[in-house]
C-alpha cells in the first residue's frame, strides 16, 4: 500500500489519488497528516504538500485539489520528455509537474463548466478544449503521467512490486436506427419513396423497393454479421439501442414493432445490451426513466450502460440524470468529429461532481475512436494507420481502448466501405 502524507486531505485528493494509483495502476492507496504514522509506515511512501519533510519521495502540491468550487485557473502547457503537462512545481519535488493536480483538471471536465462555446446540438467542442489547443488530445496523457510516477516510484523502491496491468479492447455498437428501409409505417415508407424519387436517389428507390418486398435484406440490419464477430472475440461487445420516441433528432422505428423487440432478444443473448438515450431523455429524466423501463422489460436484467444521443455531454446534468436513474456506466465521453481522449485518459473513472465536490458512483468510460471521425481520412490505408496509431498509444500504458461503431458502418454503403476491416483491426 502506497501512504500519502499531506497537510489537508479532501474529497479532490482522495479521487485523483484513487484514480491514479488504485484504478490505474493498482496500487492501493491510504492518506495521512499525521508525521509521525508517515514515518512509521515501512511500505512505499510519499508526501504531497508545499515542502518535503525530509528526503522522501516527495511531489510538491498545486492548491487545485485543495480548493472548492471553481475559479479562473491560469494555465501553461509545457512539453515534458515524450509528453506534455502542466502545473510545474520546482525542483525539490521528484516529477517536475503536479501531475494529480492536472489530472483532476482533465477527469472532472473542470474545463466544461467554465464559460465555452457550444455547437448546434450544444455539445462542448473539442477546439474549445486546452487538449485540442495544445495538441496533445490524441494522447492519454493521464496515463503516460501515471506511468511516468509509478516509474520514479520503482526509482525510490527497487524492492516494491507493482501489480501487472494488462491491455483490454472494449468494442461499443452505437444503434440509432435498427432499420433503414423496414418497419417504418405506411407513411413514412411512402415519405421515403416520394423522396427518393424528389431527389434523383434512383438506387436508393430501387433498394428501398427490394427491401420492403423482402428480396433484399435491409442494409443496417448488419446484426448477424455482427454476432458472428462475437463468437469470435472474449470480450462482449456493448450493443446500445435508442427506443426513444421518434423526433427530429431521433429517427428509429417504435419499440412497440415485435420485429425490434425481438432483434434486441436476439443480440442481447450474445451481447451485452444497453441504452442509447434519446436526444429528448438527455434533458428529462422522466423520458430517461420510462426508456430505462422500456428496455429492462425487454432483456430483463437492469439496464447497465448509457451513451447519449449525439454523443452529447453537458455538465453536471446528464451525469447526475444517469445518477439519479442508477444507470451504472457512460459511453458517452468522447468527441464526434475528433479522435482522441476528451477527458485525458484511456482509462475508465467515477464521475466528479465539481457543483457538490463530491464522487458519484457513475463509471464514465471514455471513448477515443468514433467511426464518423474516421471519415475525415480520405483513404482506408489512412483510416488504418490513424486507428493503429490510437489504439497503440492506448496498449503503451496498457489502457483501455473504446471503439464506437455504429450498426450501419457494416453495411455495403460505399461511405462505409472497409470499416468492417477496420472494426476487425480493433478487436485484435
Amino acid at each position: 500500500m502506497l501512504l500519502v502524507y499531506t497537510h489537508k486531505i479532501t474529497p479532490r485528493l482522495r479521487y485523483t489519488f484513487k484514480q491514479v494509483c488504485t484504478r490505474i495502476l493498482y496500487i492501493e492507496v491510504d492518506f495521512t497528516t499525521i508525521i509521525e504514522t508517515f514515518i512509521a509506515h515501512d511500505g512505499i511512501k510519499m508526501s504531497y504538500t508545499n515542502q518535503p519533510l525530509g528526503n522522501e519521495f516527495f511531489i510538491k502540491s498545486h492548491e487545485l485539489l485543495f480548493e472548492q468550487g471553481l475559479s479562473d485557473i491560469e494555465i501553461k502547457v509545457s512539453d515534458w520528455e515524450n509528453t506534455k503537462c502542466f502545473f510545474p512545481n520546482g525542483e525539490r519535488s521528484q516529477l517536475p509537474y503536479d501531475i494529480f493536480a492536472a489530472s483532476f483538471f482533465l477527469l472532472s471536465r473542470y474545463e466544461e463548466y467554465l464559460p465555452h462555446v457550444k455547437d448546434e446540438y450544444g455539445r462542448f467542442l473539442a477546439e474549445e478544449s486546452l487538449a485540442y489547443k495544445n495538441q496533445f488530445l490524441e494522447f492519454p496523457v493521464v496515463d503516460i503521467w501515471s506511468v511516468k510516477f509509478k516509474n520514479a516510484l520503482a526509482q525510490k523502491f527497487p524492492d516494491y512490486k507493482f501489480p501487472k496491468i494488462a491491455y483490454r479492447v472494449i468494442p461499443v455498437i452505437d444503434v440509432p436506427m435498427v432499420f433503414y428501409y423496414k418497419k417504418k409505417g405506411l407513411l413514412r415508407m411512402f415519405g421515403g419513396f416520394v423522396s427518393d424519387l424528389g431527389r434523383f436517389k434512383f438506387k436508393s428507390f430501387y433498394q428501398r423497393f427490394l427491401v420492403i418486398l423482402g428480396i433484399k435484406e435491409d442494409p443496417y440490419n448488419t446484426f448477424k454479421w455482427l454476432i458472428g464477430k462475437q463468437k469470435e472475440f472474449n470480450q462482449k461487445f456493448i450493443v446500445l439501442f435508442l427506443i426513444g420516441a421518434y423526433s427530429n433528432f431521433d429517427k428509429n422505428i417504435s419499440i412497440n414493432r415485435k420485429a425490434f423487440v425481438t432483434l434486441i432478444k436476439y443480440v442481447a443473448d450474445y451481447c451485452s445490451v444497453g441504452l442509447k438515450s434519446s436526444y429528448n431523455a438527455l434533458t428529462n429524466s422522466i423520458i430517461l426513466k420510462e426508456e430505462k423501463l422500456k428496455l429492462e422489460g425487454i432483456i430483463h436484467v437492469e439496464v447497465k450502460y448509457n451513451r447519449n444521443s449525439f454523443s452529447k455531454v453537458n455538465l453536471p446534468e446528464s451525469y447526475r440524470q444517469l445518477v439519479e436513474q442508477e444507470i451504472p456506466e457512460d459511453y458517452s465521453m468522447g468527441y464526434v468529429n475528433h479522435i482522441g481522449f476528451r477527458a485525458g485518459t484511456c482509462s475508465p473513472f467515477l464521475f466528479y461532481d465539481l457543483d457538490y465536490d463530491s464522487v458519484t458512483p457513475l463509471k464514465v468510460v471514455p471513448y477515443s475512436i468514433l467511426d464518423f471521425a474516421l471519415l475525415k481520412f480520405q483513404s482506408l490505408l489512412d483510416k488504418k494507420e490513424k486507428l493503429e496509431e490510437i489504439k497503440q498509444r492506448v496498449k503503451e500504458v496498457n489502457g483501455t481502448f473504446v471503439p464506437v461503431f455504429h450498426n450501419y458502418t457494416f453495411s455495403d454503403h460505399e461511405r462505409w466501405e472497409g470499416f468492417k476491416e477496420l472494426f476487425d483491426i480493433s478487436l485484435k
